[in-house]
């Protein structure tokens, strides 16, 4: 459970990290507000979705080094 709610967590933030990216990419770029917003909303989703990625991996090496774990015992 502890795993997963830092999953959880981290894809939280790096979606977070990659919407600022992206804000402050579209304001020193000197685009618009709607660009802005654009470029804040993709960053956000591709930084989120590639933090879950890894997250997911994750969770399922700790998985099966569990079930490793447990076949030895």
């Amino acid at each position: 459970m502890l795993a997963r709610s830092l999953a959880f967590a981290s894809i939280l933030l790096g979606g977070f990290a990659g919407g600022f990216i992206g804000y402050a990419f579209g304001e020193l770029g000197g685009f618009s507000r709607l660009a802005t917003g654009v470029l804040l909303l993709v960053s956000a989703a591709a930084a989120a979705g590639g933090v879950a990625v890894v997250a997911v991996l994750t969770l399922r090496a700790l998985g099966e080094w569990q079930t490793i774990r447990d076949r030895s015992t």
